[in-house]
């Protein structure tokens, strides 16, 4: 069972509403915290539920930073999206952290409000259909009928307007001006929005949100990690009916004879729906996994400590010569975030094909396809078209790369016919290790020749690990370069060139001066004779300190770092 929020007793402290300056718990706030607290009436009231003896005064934190994820009883505030507020701290009796999105209105109960609205907005059918356009759009529609729908009356005269409303039949419903700013929120975030899950979407800290069934929303955070939301469900019809409107609102919707559905969200976040008691006991569930507006960028995976300065530029050597990688690891390793961070090092004038069953890549090239699995849709007749039959497709477009979000089954023959003929490669598989992914490519239902292994260049092994400090981390184990077959022994040669020390968190260059890869593939493309074939680890070094430099300066997100690398290529400092 989740524990409950501390909350304060209703009697506790004076109301803010008297005025600020008179209101005790107001003068208790940090400065930083009046301030917001000033121009936002609803934080101040949430602020009053707060039983600040027991959990203590909150900070305000206009920004998070990765080192808060140290603080042993986290108790802050910060802002996300269109001028809401999420607050965390900690709760003694379990290892997750609270979770709490501060709502306008949260305070309030206004369900009876929200009934009586639902009512009026029968007379406005004419303008929720024309609730066309892009977002802003929308809102001014909603917020122009809720106008019409709605008077403001003073606190005092509200019982006494309603109960006039009611008896002369009014259309026009009596509110307080704080339940209008509650009735104009919850119907924007209900009506356009993904309703109570809506905050939850708008924190960019947030990377998984999970319903197991009936009870508390869990969430990842990039800060906190694993914490438990005040979103919950408490019955099996309302979460039921919740996963239903989902679904509709995103155009997928889920039936009993169709329960499990894979879709992307409106902001392109990827969620998984199943629906009903009969397939899931606990009631209907669902997993959102958050989508980034910006990727993270290489220079940021190096600084949060996934990989080095020296890996990077490898990287780099590689992809920009047309190697063949797949990076390898179990569900929720960081393999897509690795994935988009490398495109970056592909060459600016690329042409790049990327296929998918649910669109999470993000490539900056402007010169980018992106190709999607579309499953069965038998209500009009549309058939499916599965990662098989786009990368096939592929092949007739002339990329210079080719990007498959995820290698599981007869798609994968056909990459490896695309790196036989010259196309390069770039994908991720589940799989723990090289011998395991070697295991799985040559056997069932992939089925590669065992000789055609060596088309592959790079094998990368990411996966989510225990830090030597007690903290969980994503990391690079190992990059491997995958030289070949051979058949009398029925074995499989690769050479590690970079290994993770699980002991202290460090990375060794295991192939320094012994790259099979760099020596004899990519030193020969770049111009060098045999005799200087060890030049290109000075190039690797250049490059590595380029990086260096560029994250000095302050060049570190995805799209800045990749004009920065164009810049580069036409000037000739790479190539």
């Amino acid at each position: 069972m989740t524990t409950k929020p501390v909350r304060a007793k209703k009697d506790a402290g004076h109301s803010h509403r008297d005025g600020l300056a008179s209101c005790p718990m107001f003068r208790m706030l940090p400065e930083p915290l009046q301030e917001e607290s000033r121009n936002k009436e609803f934080l101040m009231d949430y602020i009053h539920t707060l039983a600040m003896e027991e959990i203590g005064v909150p900070a305000y934190v206009p920004e998070l930073e990765r080192s808060m994820g140290d603080m042993k009883a986290p108790n802050l505030i910060y802002p996300i999206g269109k001028g809401l507020y999420i607050h965390v701290y900690s709760d003694p009796t379990d290892v997750r952290n609270f979770y709490v999105p501060i709502e306008p209105g949260m305070d309030q109960d206004i369900t009876e409000l929200m009934e009586e609205l639902e009512d009026r907005l029968i007379d406005y059918v004419a303008d929720l259909e024309d609730m066309t356009g892009d977002q802003a759009r929308k809102s001014a529609v909603l917020r122009r009928i809720l106008k019409q729908a709605c008077v403001v009356v003073k606190p005092g005269e509200v019982r006494k307007a309603r109960a006039k409303a009611k008896k002369k039949g009014s259309a026009r419903l009596p509110v307080t001006k704080t339940e209008m700013a509650a009735l104009s929120y919850k119907m924007e975030r209900d009506k356009q929005g993904m309703g109570v899950l809506e905050p939850l979407l708008l924190d960019p800290n947030i990377e998984d949100i999970s319903c197991s069934g009936i009870g508390t929303v869990f969430i990842e955070h990039k800060i906190f990690n694993s914490m438990k939301s005040t979103v919950s469900f408490e019955t099996i019809e309302q979460l039921d009916s919740f996963v239903i409107q989902l679904s509709e609102k995103i155009g997928r919707p889920v039936t009993y004879r169709e329960p499990i559905v894979d879709a992307v969200l409106l902001d392109g976040s990827r969620i998984n729906m199943v629906y009903g008691e009969d397939v899931s006991k606990r009631g209907s569930n669902f997993s959102i996994r958050k989508f980034s507006a910006e990727p993270l960028s290489m220079i940021q995976l190096v600084e949060f400590g996934g990989l080095t300065y020296e890996m990077a530029a490898y990287l780099s050597l590689a992809m920009g010569h047309g190697m063949n990688v797949f990076i390898a690891g179990e569900t929720a390793s960081g393999k897509t975030t690795l994935l988009n961070a490398v495109t970056v090092f592909l060459h600016p004038s690329a042409k790049i094909v990327s296929i998918e069953d649910t669109p999470e890549l993000q490539v900056p090239h402007p010169n980018w396809i992106r190709e999607v699995v579309r499953g069965s849709s038998g209500d009009d007749g549309g058939s499916s078209v599965d990662m098989f039959a786009l990368l096939r497709a592929a092949l007739r477009q002339r990329p210079n790369e080719i990007i498959i979000g995820e290698i599981r089954g007869a798609e994968g023959a056909i990459a490896f016919q695309a790196m036989q003929t010259g196309h390069a490669c770039m994908a991720t598989f589940h799989a723990s290790s090289v011998e395991k992914l070697i295991q799985r490519l040559t056997g069932s239902p992939i089925n590669i020749p065992k000789t055609y292994i060596d088309n592959l260049n790079l094998v990368v092994i990411q996966s989510a690990v225990r830090l030597p400090n007690g903290k969980d981390g994503r990391r690079i184990l190992s990059i491997s370069e995958i030289v070949g077959y051979d058949p009398s022994s029925d074995s499989f040669s690769y050479i590690e060139v970079f290994r993770w020390n699980s002991s202290n968190d460090t990375f060794e260059f295991t192939g320094h001066m012994n790259s099979y890869l760099l020596e004899e593939v990519i030193a020969p493309k770049r111009g060098l004779p045999p005799h200087r074939k060890r030049e290109i680890y000075a190039e690797l070094t250049k490059r590595a300190n380029i990086l260096r430099k560029l994250k000095d300066q302050g060049v570190t997100g995805f799209y800045d770092l990749y004009q920065v690398i164009s810049q580069a290529y036409r000037e000739g400092v790479l190539g």
